[in-house]
C-alpha cells in the first residue's frame, strides 16, 4: 500500500463539496453548517467560518453559482446571502477543493 501525500489527503473534489451543500439540513432537521473560502467575481477573497446554503433569486444550476448566508455559533443570520460561483470555491470545511 502506498503512503498517503498529506497534500492529497488535505484536498476534496468540487463534486464532493457540491453534493454537501445540496444536504441542507441534518437527519434531526438542524441547518447544515460549514466553513467556505472562495474568490468573487471581482477578485476579492472571502472566508466563512460558519454558514449555510441558501437560495437565489436565479436559477442557480444554469448559472454555476450558489448562495451562502454566513450565521453565528447559534445558527442565527449574520450578514447577508452572498453569490458564490462554483469555479471560485478555494477552500470547503478546511480541505482544499480540487477540480
Amino acid at each position: 500500500m502506498a503512503p498517503i501525500n498529506p497534500q492529497q489527503a488535505a484536498k476534496i473534489r468540487r463534486n464532493l463539496v457540491l453534493k454537501e451543500y445540496e444536504a441542507k439540513e441534518t437527519p434531526d432537521g438542524k441547518q447544515t453548517t460549514f466553513s467556505i473560502k472562495f474568490v468573487k467575481l471581482d477578485g476579492e477573497l472571502v472566508f466563512m467560518p460558519r454558514a449555510v446554503a441558501a437560495g437565489l433569486p436565479f436559477n442557480m444550476k444554469n448559472n454555476r453559482m450558489r448562495g451562502v448566508l454566513p450565521v453565528d455559533e447559534r445558527g442565527d443570520s449574520a450578514g447577508h446571502i452572498t453569490p458564490v460561483h462554483i469555479d471560485g470555491l478555494v477552500e470547503w470545511n478546511g480541505f482544499k477543493v480540487a477540480m
